[in-house]
């Protein structure tokens, strides 16, 4: 690729991104959900330590079951804000204006949950470790939602904690254990994002 043509995407991508904001508020309208499957498939390509790739996206779009989820996590949450976060943690938490009450499940037309997997099962039912796990999904998550939002949708990252009622809900097997749940959709005709700044360039980049 030729030098100018480089620098001239990069710039285009860096103000792409510098658009992508965290929303909690979204449309029920429906999405492509090849769309979605799309951005799964983007993650996937993720680097991954040992190229294990250790990662599940459960992709939930029935009504009913994001019901569930939105109601077992609400009960978490409640826990949360009742003072399992502490003081310290809250503080930072209200400028973001959040609750215990978690509309995004419902509201927006499908949830990705994205399971790490712990270990692997051989053939013999042996356990196998997978390395970097916690690196390897992280990684994949950025790039999920990078290919979300350059497609058109907007997403939230929801990490409620702790999160076992989802493998309970979704019937995940021993190995593996929620990362995140990413409600994906439009943005509600309404929709209002806190007033944040991000750090400049020249305060997170260091060179040598």
């Amino acid at each position: 690729m030729p030098a100018e043509e480089s620098v001239a995407r990069a710039a285009e991508l860096r103000e792409r991104m510098r658009q992508r904001r965290t929303v909690r508020q979204f449309a029920p309208d429906p999405v492509p959900m090849q769309v979605v499957r799309d951005a799964i498939g983007c993650a996937a390509t993720a680097p991954s330590g040992a190229h294990q790739q250790p990662w599940t996206f459960v992709l939930v779009h029935d009504p009913e079951i994001r019901r569930a989820i939105r109601e077992a996590a609400e009960r978490e949450e409640q826990i949360s804000y009742d003072g399992r976060l502490g003081e310290e943690w809250l503080d930072a938490l209200r400028p973001l204006g959040t609750d215990r009450i978690k509309p995004h499940f419902t509201d927006a037309p499908a949830l990705i949950v994205v399971f790490q997997q712990r270990y692997w099962l051989g053939p013999d039912g042996t356990k196998h470790k997978h390395y970097y796990v916690d690196e390897s999904v992280g990684i994949a998550v950025g790039m999920l939602l990078t290919a979300l939002h350059l497609s058109g949708l907007a997403a939230l990252i929801h990490t409620p904690s702790p999160m076992r009622f989802l493998s309970e809900i979704l019937g995940r097997p021993a190995n593996e254990k929620a990362f995140a749940v990413i409600p994906v959709g439009y943005l509600a005709p309404d929709c209002e994002v806190p007033d944040l700044i991000r750090k400049s360039l020249a305060q997170v980049l260091v060179e040598i």
